[in-house]
């Protein structure tokens, strides 16, 4: 057996070997105690003693099991799960939702089954990983479209064949910008597409409360499908597809990765609820995001060049550092200080578009982007 494998884990070596070489390798490391500039906790729900106890109090309430025990098609379904998804689809202003227990889940299900055989399936470039994997998964004919090119998209959209799809993200995970949404749905409108809009990370953050950019500029009727994720913004875990009851059916269905995976536990569906009542009761939280973003642009993106950062008006602030070992070294003078900058490393993102991704938060102080700007200004090349 040892000497079956051997030439398998040489080979393992030898890949791992190559990252290393061109100073791509990943590893895992504990946080610290570091001021947090990389997490996707937008609105400090992770962290929040208010929602804990909010939570707490949910469980207390109810005689709850530990686990699903099953996937929701056969042991899992319970009510709770769907008092949790009505009062979903009323937060996101929609027909229905169903829960996955996750995003990745959830993107990797609705473009897998969607889209058939014979169908067309046009994808932003800068999509996310999941939603790229649930695109392979599909038999559909798939197409990628310049970022944000909504001519490029057209003339796809012209050539395509079958029932057409058009995948995007509200807001883009590694820039930071945002999809040009009601022309899209413009665009989808014109050719008959259907457009399915991963609001990740726009969950929380836009909208009256939270309820995504789809939402903020009332366009929730012209999208088929979105996915909202709960581990970014609401600070707890899991997903759902939120669109009509039609659509809900058929994902119960097909999407193999609700079908075939234990539901989340009751724990996790009374935090995803107690979520969004509080970012319901609480808009403060958006207008403190809010105010730090304003003065992030205006005290440390102004300080630098306009060319080193993406075209951003979302908590995703990226600036740009081309060449892995530079944006690390850029990285650990921000650790150095006390702040957990994280560089993001191509093949993550194209070479020379290596970065560093800072994601603001509703608890930055304006001392700590003081900080970040003293330790960019000295870092950078000049």
């Amino acid at each position: 057996m040892i000497e079956t494998t051997q030439p398998v884990l040489q080979a393992i070596a030898h890949r791992l070997a190559t990252r290393q070489q061109d100073g791509s390798l990943r590893s895992l490391r504990v946080n610290g105690s570091f001021v947090d500039l990389s997490s996707n906790d937008y609105l400090g729900l992770a962290r929040s003693s208010t929602l804990r106890s909010a939570i707490q109090q949910a469980v207390d309430q109810d005689s709850l099991f530990n686990g699903a025990t099953g996937s929701r098609l056969l042991a899992g379904q319970t009510e709770l799960a769907d008092r949790v998804e009505v009062e979903l689809a009323d937060f996101y202003r929609s027909e229905r939702a169903l829960i996955f227990n996750s995003g990745y889940d959830a993107n990797v299900g609705l473009l897998a089954c969607l889209p058939q055989k014979g169908d067309t399936l046009l994808t932003d470039e800068l999509i996310h990983a999941s939603m790229i994997d649930g695109a392979r998964l599909s038999y559909a004919a798939r197409h990628r479209f310049r970022h944000n090119d909504l001519s490029d998209l057209e003339q796809q959209l012209q050539r395509a064949t079958g029932q057409v799809f058009v995948a995007v993200e509200s807001v883009y995970s590694m820039d930071g910008d945002f999809a040009p949404l009601p022309e899209l749905c413009a665009l989808c409108d014109r050719y008959g597409a259907a457009l399915l809009v991963d609001e990740a990370h726009a969950s929380g953050v836009y909208g009256p409360n939270g309820e995504g950019r789809v939402v903020a500029l009332g366009l929730q009727d012209r999208v088929l499908a979105r996915i909202h994720t709960f581990g970014k913004g609401m600070g707890v875990h899991g997903a759902a597809v939120i669109g009509s009851a039609l659509l809900r059916d058929y994902l119960i269905n097909f999407a193999r990765s609700f079908i075939y995976t234990t539901a989340l536990p009751p724990h996790s569906l009374l935090a995803i609820r107690e979520a969004h009542r509080l970012v319901q009761r609480d808009s403060d939280i958006r207008h403190h995001l809010a105010d730090r973003l304003h003065y992030f642009q205006t005290q440390v993106v102004a300080q630098l060049p306009a060319t080193r950062w993406t075209d951003s008006q979302s908590p995703i602030q990226c600036l740009l550092v081309s060449g892995n070992d530079e944006a690390r070294r850029v990285a650990l003078a921000g650790q150095q200080a006390g702040l957990d900058l994280r560089a993001i490393l191509s093949p993550t993102v194209p070479i020379g578009q290596e970065r560093i991704r800072i994601c603001l938060h509703a608890f930055n102080t304006t001392d700590e982007l003081d900080r970040l700007r003293m330790v960019l200004q000295t870092a950078l090349p000049h």
